[in-house]
């Protein structure tokens, strides 16, 4: 009689980019990882898992994972490699890192991360003590949410803001530049329960999404106005009498300022810049400040055009003078990561970064690489991981240009060989998350999710943290225990455990239970600023600021405080035209008249499992949204071939004539330019300027021309 193999299961917690940070479950069967499910338990999973993770058992063994370390045998970018061992691998790289050092020195080299691994251990954050005891150039890394999270510091401090579990409270409900159905398919269930109950649900958003179709009201400005949208809003509650006074009076401060200033955005402004119209603004004030607790769910697509940092702190004014904070469920939701409980220094050790070390940022790799940014010394190693830039970063051709230069060691540890990957010179091998250890926090929830490796990584793939000890090794060091720990011991090192936040937890409580939510106030009573209590100089909302100036977030750029870029900010909010419109560059728009965005698509998770055939299909072939007026002006029909270009690059796709959008075609993101029509994908046309606070990206502040491809 055959007995059937014994399953097992272990802790799970999803390792991508997104604000839910799923619990899960894997399921082993003889050693092979059979399933993974949602965690029925976990109040936000609720045992369901979004259509990118469904399956993400068989993304584990799919059969173009990279499972051993390859060196180039081709031209770069030509695929062609060659398995070597771990050893010639970490031989090689400490070789020609040291050859680079001893001629240029170590800021020559450049480590490149982003949130491909969101884990405390594996993501990030994870080679920044390496490469600060190396002595590279420091990191900055700015792809998503560093504009908002430099405003709201400046306005709110590092607070969490509303738990998205509260909005179950609320009876006025904004989400705003957010597709939540598509990116933050979690919250959702607790706006449609609020909705059930009544309240009354308002998307604001450039085009009419998935989340925007489910609303009671959408609200569609046009690209980049949406800080004149919110500053309109606010002189109409001024205008209206709507403020709460007693609120703002106790604890904020800058409201005669503020009001003085919103004096400019009268009602025809507003309509005339924005695309509202004067009633719809004036209604939104008078709904938002009367219907309590009202909030304000932000997207990070709001901080993505020239504007984006003072747009953010229009927008947070709004249920502050609206005196929402009073109530739960009432206030705003920018990121809870504030609140948790991480030593950043011992993740990132800025100790170790020498005087004077200078800052690459992310959005800029192209510039870096092909000497626009005139570096001394020149980039001459590169260590790319957990991000994939000739599918995320903007103008993606200079950084194939820079890919391609042959004077430049260039390392990866991918699962696959990316459109970025493609041009390195050694590939290492990466875990997959259930073949790793790893502590989850979030950006989008307030719980602490316990990742457990439930397989032998497949092949000879090794954890981001493993590799990291073995370059440690090879370069001397391991003398710091801080690169000799395990990855579990790392996940417990850098948590504080002490902190108000953990209520006397420790580990072995995340081994029986998966997860943990902070101590934070329950969704049912958390009131963080009903009394004001800020975490500003002066513990209260500051709408105005003075003598402050520009920053990135040091988690964002390794925890380092020097060479910040250090601009003047504006005293108070307002708004800021984008760079790219026909409203505001006219000469640009005659050659490129259409404004495009780029959220992210439903089917992948930024440009991952853009790879897997099935989820292609499921998702569709890349695909340009239009209305019906500018595709007939093009001669375009729905399904036609298309090409969008500006003087950066192009892309091509399918055409879809819709009533969705208006002035503004839609783009989504993630495809990979080497699986797509031609080669090129949609942040070929993206500028890397950076918005107005914090060097975020201006990914909505485009302007570019469609043209049907025979």
């Amino acid at each position: 009689m055959n007995e059937q193999p014994k399953r097992e299961r272990f802790f799970g917690g999803c390792p991508h980019d997104c604000p839910d940070t799923c619990a899960m479950y894997y399921e082993v069967e003889g050693g092979r990882l059979v399933d993974v499910r949602g965690n029925k338990e976990h109040p936000m999973t609720r045992g369901g898992l979004c259509v990118k993770l469904k399956d993400f058992h068989e993304h584990h063994y799919n059969p173009d994972r990279v499972l051993h370390p390859l060196r180039r045998a081709g031209p770069k970018g030509s695929r062609k490699f060659i398995e070597i061992s771990w050893e010639e691998a970490i031989a090689e790289i400490h070789a020609r890192w040291t050859d680079i050092i001893d001629e240029y020195g170590s800021q020559a080299i450049l480590p490149y991360s982003y949130l491909g691994n969101e884990g405390l251990v594996q993501g990030l954050t994870c080679g920044d003590a390496f490469f600060n005891r190396l002595g590279t150039t420091v990191n900055e890394k700015t792809f998503c949410a560093s504009g908002s999270s430099t405003a709201w510091l400046l306005t709110v401090g590092p607070t969490g803001g509303v738990d998205p579990e509260s909005f179950v409270h609320s009876k006025y409900i904004v989400i705003w530049a957010c597709n939540s159905i598509s990116t933050n398919l979690h919250h959702w269930p607790f706006v449609l329960e609020a909705q059930k109950k009544g309240a009354k649900v308002v998307v604001i958003d450039s085009y009419r999404s998935r989340t925007a179709k489910a609303a009671d009201w959408h609200i569609a400005p046009k690209p980049g106005t949406d800080g004149a949208l919110a500053m309109g809003i606010i002189a109409a509650m001024i205008r209206g009498n709507y403020v709460d006074d007693e609120w703002v009076h106790e604890h904020t401060v800058g409201y005669p300022e503020l009001a003085q200033r919103a004096l400019d955005f009268t009602p025809d402004y507003v309509e005339e810049v924005t695309g509202v119209s004067a009633e719809d603004v004036a209604q939104f004030a008078r709904e938002f400040a009367s219907v309590q607790p009202s909030v304000i769910r932000m997207g990070v697509a709001l901080e993505r055009h020239a504007g984006g940092g003072q747009t953010i702190r229009a927008v947070c004014a709004i249920p502050a003078l609206a005196g929402s904070w009073r109530h739960v469920g009432g206030g705003l939701l920018q990121m809870p990561l504030w609140e948790f409980p991480i030593d950043w220094a011992k993740v990132s050790r800025p100790d170790y970064i020498r005087p004077h070390t200078r800052v690459v940022n992310n959005l800029q790799l192209g510039r870096a690489l092909t000497g626009d940014m005139q570096l001394d010394p020149p980039i001459k190693g590169l260590f790319v991981y957990n991000t994939n830039p000739v599918s995320q970063a903007p103008e993606t051709n200079r950084i194939v240009d820079g890919l391609s230069r042959e004077d430049l060691f260039f390392v990866a540890a991918e699962h696959f060989v990316t459109d970025t990957a493609a041009y390195a010179d050694i590939i290492l091998p990466a875990t997959m998350a259930g073949e790793h250890d790893d502590m989850m926090f979030s950006w989008g929830h307030f719980y602490l999710t316990l990742n457990e490796k439930a397989i032998e990584p497949r092949g000879e793939a090794k954890s981001n943290a493993e590799i990291f000890r073995r370059l440690s090794a090879a370069f001397g060091f391991d003398d710091d225990p801080r690169f000799t720990m395990s990855d579990m011991e790392l996940a417990e090192h850098y948590i504080q455990w002490d902190a108000p936040q953990m209520a006397g937890i420790d580990m072995e409580y995340f081994r029986k239970h998966g997860y943990f939510h902070l101590a934070v106030g329950t969704p049912d009573d958390r009131l963080p600023h009903a009394e004001g209590n800020f975490p500003t100089p002066r513990a209260r909302w500051s709408f105005s600021l003075h003598g402050a100036t520009n920053f990135v977030a040091p988690p964002f750029r390794m925890m380092y405080e020097d060479k910040q870029s250090g601009e003047d900010v504006d005293a108070l909010p307002g708004y800021l035209p984008p760079r790219e419109s026909p409203a505001t560059n006219r000469k640009l728009a005659d050659q490129y008249p259409l404004n495009i965005i780029s959220p992210k698509s439903h089917g992948f998770l930024n440009s991952c499992y853009a790879n897997e055939p099935h989820k292609i299909q499921g998702q569709g072939e890349q695909f340009i949204l239009m209305n019906k007026a500018d595709a007939k002006a093009r001669s375009i029909r729905d399904g036609d071939p298309v090409r969008v270009y500006n003087e950066r690059g192009d892309f091509e796709g399918l055409a879809r004539v819709t009533e969705t959008t208006k002035g503004v075609i839609v783009a989504t993101l993630g495809y990979w330019r080497s699986l797509n029509r031609s080669d090129g994908s949609v942040n070929c046309i993206s500028s890397d300027e950076f918005a107005s606070l914090g060097h975020a990206p201006t990914f909505s502040d485009n302007l570019v021309q469609v043209r049907r491809v025979n």
